[in-house]
């Protein structure tokens, strides 16, 4: 297993990454009321992020509106390791699901994650967030200056995907 320091970190969010909000649940999903809020996730996408948390491959860092709620409600019956490091907006208390940047000035996840990447600039970094494709102008120029930042930006009506974690996996 790699140093921590070495291991890339992935940034994961959870609305629109692990939660996709479906009126019929493909075949093998799960859900639960999280906060008031119905969540719908698959947990063969949780398992292989768990792999590859567990397996040394990256470090799992929450980067979600659900900030230390994520682990503190959504992690163990998502089948994700609880106790992972948490980063949230400073100015906010953890929510849950309110649509995409429902009342949000500024996009708070740009910012969180070039102090990640200031704070690690030899880490690689995986930025998963279904909101990375609406913030493309925003985060256009500082992508492009940092090509150890890979981003996926799943389909919120769909979820990260098993082809988007082989992506990820084959940059690894």
């Amino acid at each position: 297993m790699a140093s921590t320091r070495d291991r890339p970190i992935l940034l994961l969010d959870v609305d629109g990454v692990l939660n996709s909000p479906r009126r019929q649940l493909p075949e093998g999903w799960q859900q639960g009321t999280f906060n008031g809020f119905r969540l719908s996730w698959d947990p063969t996408i949780t398992a292989r992020l768990r792999e590859l948390h567990e397996s040394g491959r990256v470090e799992i860092q929450w980067l979600t509106t659900w900030t230390t709620d994520a682990d503190r409600l959504l992690a163990a019956p998502m089948g994700l390791p609880r106790g992972l490091k948490t980063h949230a907006r400073a100015d906010t208390a953890p929510t849950g699901f309110l649509g995409s940047l429902d009342g949000a000035s500024g996009w708070w996840k740009l910012a969180v994650a070039q102090e990640v990447a200031a704070a690690e600039p030899d880490r690689r970094i995986v930025w998963i967030d279904d909101d990375l494709a609406e913030q493309a102008d925003d985060t256009g120029d500082w992508l492009a200056a940092n090509p150890h930042v890979l981003v996926v930006a799943p389909d919120l009506y769909v979820g990260l995907t098993h082809e988007q974690l082989d992506e990820i996996e084959a940059w690894l």
